[in-house]
């Protein structure tokens, strides 16, 4: 009896040790290359987001697996979100949204598919954007250009993406405030939109200055506004398009990271640990540097509501510059 009664504890012990840690079993990590969604072609904003973003993970080895970007566009963002939509509960499918995917169900009776209908991660960043023309352009203002606008109506044209993206809100907005009326060119993807502007085929585009960096430095672009509170630091000499007495709406263009319907909280919790430590690296803060990004981190119960306020901000927007808004 003596025996047995110090053996016992000692097979209890063991037993314990054999048996698995709280949430060990709950662990996950990708097992295969990642299918990462983006809702523009190739080189437009969130296309060339997603790749910087999947080219810094594997810099900073904070996963071991490729993130394959893949292009689904159409209708907008409508295509990607109803593709990610039929991937409920998929482990190894990611997503990267923007402002668009708030605002087009909000006015498209096809659009069935919201952002709250999928996963959202993270929100990773605010994005300024800029009024931009070919350097040769005789608009060295936005005033300019609506001036333009004014004495030849309908004859100068905009490249930019959907209907309801940030650049045609903008085109609404501008119009309505100054009288002007100008066309609308949507594009499918972010190097048609620019390539149409250097080639002289449209006069003006609102575009991002992470795509249009390369062409500014170039000295092919020149910036005639920003669309933002406060000038750019790297564009220290625009005016903002109220410092030219322009008063209209700033439209918000967020940046993050979703995953489909119904992802396993053990798949949120591994991206959202991802995310954690990746907007601490040193590629990180270099890229939201060179790109003119506002840093603007937000997981959990803070990003809900962020899309919950942006959903009713831009709910106003549309309002404002003519939209129907049907949800």
């Amino acid at each position: 009896m003596r025996r047995i009664s110090y053996l016992f504890p000692v097979v209890l012990v063991g037993a314990a040790t054999l048996l698995p840690r709280p949430g060990a079993s709950q662990e996950f990590k990708p097992s295969k290359q990642i299918e990462t969604v983006v809702h523009t072609g190739p080189g437009g904003g969130s296309d060339l987001f997603a790749r910087a973003i999947a080219e810094m993970l594997q810099k900073e080895k904070l996963i071991a697996q490729r993130m394959q970007v893949v292009n689904k566009s159409g209708g907008g963002p409508a295509v990607a979100m109803a593709y990610l939509a039929e991937k409920k509960s998929d482990t190894h499918t990611v997503g990267f949204y923007t402002g668009v995917w708030v605002t087009n169900p909000l006015t498209t009776v096809e659009a069935t598919v919201t952002l709250k209908d999928l996963t959202p991660i993270s929100r990773l960043v605010l994005e300024p954007a800029v009024i931009a023309v070919k350097a040769d352009s005789p608009y060295k203002t936005v005033k300019d250009f609506v001036e333009a606008a004014k004495k030849n109506p309908k004859q100068l044209n905009q490249s930019g993406g959907t209907i309801l993206s940030r650049d045609n809100l903008m085109r609404l907005l501008l119009q309505k405030a100054t009288g002007a009326q100008w066309n609308f060119i949507s594009f499918p993807s972010g190097g048609e939109r620019l390539s149409n502007l250097l080639g002289g085929h449209v006069q003006m585009m609102v575009i991002e200055p992470q795509e249009a960096g390369e062409q500014i430095r170039a000295g092919n672009l020149r910036v005639i506004a920003t669309l933002t509170e406060k000038r750019l630091a790297s564009l220290p000499n625009v005016p903002t398009i109220k410092e030219q007495g322009i008063d209209v709406p700033l439209i918000p263009q967020a940046r993050g990271l979703l995953l489909p319907p119904a992802a396993p909280k053990e798949v949120v919790a591994y991206w959202e640990g991802v995310f954690d430590a990746f907007v601490k690296t040193p590629s990180w803060k270099q890229y939201v540097e060179q790109n003119q990004f506002e840093d603007a981190y937000l997981k959990g119960a803070a990003l809900n509501k962020f899309i919950d306020a942006l959903k009713d901000q831009m709910r106003e927007v549309l309002k404002e510059a003519g939209a129907k808004v049907i949800r």
